[in-house]
């Protein structure tokens, strides 16, 4: 039941925004009642809140499978900004004004509590690729919200090469950011 109320969730809000979608369409959408919405969650912040969490999971879960066995930091850069790009051309939420703006302060808050996990995963890619002199010393804090700027702010091309060569260009510019020492890409 979850699941389907949040592929519906994400279905609405990739077409209308999360202002402009109400928890009747979500049901209907996912075809239940919508009383049945209300036994899992509070008012429609909550499924928002719920959602976010089981998409960051299971992102976060994705990530770490794709980086097993991968020890080079640069390497692990290269997988990280491939897979957030993916992630950024699964979820485009773009009609309608930015969540932050249109939900509570708390879950605003909340909203950012999700993305610590996957911030922390950054840091750590970044600080060993310091420690190991292959990056300049720099301030990690900053250098996360810019790579994740850089990397949220693109709309990726429908699947090809045009995709391919995009995420090569980002990709080379994050990693020239960071002051990468070298910028072959595989």
């Amino acid at each position: 039941m979850r699941e389907r109320l949040f592929g519906a969730l994400g279905e609405l809000m990739e077409e209308r925004g999360f202002e402009s979608v109400t928890l009747a369409q979500i049901a209907a959408r996912a075809k239940v009642g919508r009383t049945s919405v209300y036994n899992h969650f509070a008012d429609k912040e909550d499924l928002l809140l719920a959602f976010m969490e089981y998409e960051t999971g299971h992102f976060v879960d994705n990530l770490h499978h794709s980086l097993l066995g991968v020890n080079h930091p640069e390497d692990q850069l290269k997988i990280y900004i491939r897979e957030q790009l993916m992630l950024q051309h699964g979820y485009q939420f773009t009609p309608g004004p930015d969540l932050r703006t249109v939900v509570s302060q708390e879950t605003s808050a909340r909203l950012r509590e999700h993305v610590s996990e996957v911030n922390a995963l950054l840091k750590s890619i970044l600080s060993r690729g310091i420690e190991e002199d292959l990056f300049p010393r720099q301030d990690i804090d900053a250098s996360v919200e810019l790579i994740h700027s850089c990397v949220q702010g693109w709309t990726l091309a429908p699947p090809g090469p045009a995709r391919e060569q995009e995420i090569r260009t980002v990709t080379t510019f994050v990693l020239r950011a960071v002051g990468t020492r070298t910028v072959a890409l595989t």
